[in-house]
């Protein structure tokens, strides 16, 4: 497939639609290496990656579910049996970190947008290597509890948590085409 095609073609399969195989270790390192190629002024590399997959997923889904009681004591079943499994899909999470460094010369916006950027990157690079992913925050990215446990710094936040894999059998092909923005009202010209 070419690059047009493939960007023109590329979507986000819903996390709980991914399963097994997912990339090896060598395929992993290789897509990280390409999401790294992004805009970075400055050549900061504001954000690094922390991988969660195998047991680490059981111990970040017990977290969420842990942290959800702890907020809610009243949650609904459904709500903590959702946090319970919300890792437990896609055989490698890719967790984004950004850590803009502050009091730089180049704003602290740039170096999140640079962190951003890697999210979209490697989404890029999994659809180019024949993966499925979706990139997903949640309520688990903005707590304070969650991202300490994560071993974030104060000054670091989640871009994202990027979940690679493949589709399920079980849930066919992956969703048709959601609709898009039309670029007539989003465009103006100065």
């Amino acid at each position: 497939m070419n690059a047009l095609d493939l960007l023109t073609q590329r979507s986000s399969v819903s996390s709980k639609h991914l399963t097994g195989p997912g990339p090896s270790e060598v395929e992993l390192q290789a897509l990280l290496r390409l999401a790294m190629r992004v805009p970075d002024h400055g050549k900061l590399a504001p954000w690094r990656f922390l991988l969660i997959q195998g047991d680490a997923k059981s111990r970040m889904c017990d977290l969420l579910h842990a942290r959800r009681l702890a907020l809610e004591p009243s949650a609904s079943p459904e709500t903590l049996a959702k946090d319970a499994a919300r890792f437990s899909f896609a055989p490698s999470i890719v967790c984004v970190i950004a850590s803009p460094l502050a009091n730089h010369k180049i704003p602290v916006v740039e170096q999140l947008a640079s962190a951003s950027a890697v999210c979209m990157q490697l989404l890029n690079a999994c659809s180019a290597n024949g993966f499925a992913a979706q990139w997903l925050t949640g309520w688990a990215a903005y707590d304070a509890s969650i991202l300490s446990a994560l071993g974030l710094s104060a000054s670091e936040q989640i871009s994202g948590f990027i979940h690679i894999g493949n589709v399920s059998q079980t849930h066919g092909q992956p969703q048709l085409e959601r609709p898009r923005a039309n670029l007539s009202e989003k465009l103006r010209v100065f």
